[in-house]
């Protein structure tokens, strides 16, 4: 089973990226620590957090709940960290919606053909949709700017 996240409010843009490699990565804004606590505990996710404090925690130290302790800044060193600490792979996944986390389903190119811009209708022929945002996902040039950021990322690791 594939490591679930849950993501502390300081590392935000970190969840989005691990959301953009395919894992589910929770992230709640404004929640407290006994809140992160108990999602973690309840939905057996992991807490990656930065507050040292937080990692004290009883239920932390015992094992009750797991957490790893990032200690980089920049989204970019924060993810290899991870990536490394966890030993998480590192594909292109792009299975996730970037924005809520729900799984994205293939949808055909008639369903969003008056959702997109006509350009990338003309132009691309496989699209994904979320079902909770409605987002609509497809391989243009934000997606080959993610896959070029994760090839980056993937040559800085050993």
């Amino acid at each position: 089973m594939e490591p679930r996240f849950i993501v502390d409010l300081n590392i935000g843009r970190l969840g989005k990226w691990l959301r953009v490699i395919g894992y589910d990565a929770l992230f709640v804004p404004d929640v407290g620590d006994e809140e992160l606590i108990r999602i973690a505990l309840k939905e057996k996710r992991i807490i990656l957090t930065k507050d040292s404090v937080l990692m004290q925690r009883r239920i932390i130290t015992s094992g009750q709940v797991q957490a790893f302790l990032v200690t980089h800044d920049g989204y970019r060193d924060q993810l290899k960290e991870v990536v490394e600490g966890l030993s998480l792979s590192v594909n292109a996944g792009f299975s996730r919606c970037i924005e809520c986390n729900t799984a994205l389903e293939e949808t055909t190119r008639e369903v969003v053909q008056e959702r997109v811009p006509l350009y990338v209708y003309q132009t691309q022929e496989e699209f994904m949709v979320c079902r909770k945002c409605n987002r609509i996902y497809w391989r243009g040039t934000h997606w080959r700017n993610m896959r070029q950021e994760l090839t980056r990322v993937r040559g800085e690791m050993p």
